[in-house]
């Protein structure tokens, strides 16, 4: 796969590393677990100057596409008082994945309400 030249030292390629559905979700406290560099996209920092150090956690704001191929999350690290995106192999779960369990419990419910309204139609 061609990498795509995002700045003169930053290179982005597509990746097979992200999940197919997303692994963190908005509000789900994370940890970083390497350094984040400026690839060029931060105005206020020189290329290639740490931002964010390994180790700071935040919070997930937002999960978007980046040239609709590689996911970013957007992370609010209190500490570093920014919001930076970040790829999800930077990342670790700080919380459980309470959002899977709300889907689970949706379909579930789902679920029931579909059986009791055929049993309904059916009487």
């Amino acid at each position: 796969m061609k990498p795509l030249r995002v700045a003169e030292e930053a290179m982005v390629t597509s990746s097979t590393k992200d999940e197919i559905l997303s692994k963190f979700h908005i509000g789900q406290k994370v940890r970083l677990v390497k350094d984040i560099r400026n690839d060029g996209t931060f105005p206020y920092a020189k290329v290639g100057e740490i931002l964010v150090k390994a180790g700071d956690e935040g919070f997930v704001r937002d999960v978007g596409d980046f040239l609709q191929t590689i996911r970013v999350y957007e992370v609010n690290f209190m500490g570093a008082n920014h919001i930076y995106g970040c790829r999800e192999f930077e990342l670790e779960a700080l919380e459980e994945d309470v959002y899977q369990q709300e889907v689970e419990e949706e379909l579930a419910w789902i679920k029931r309400h579909r059986e009791t309204q055929s049993k309904q139609k059916e009487s």
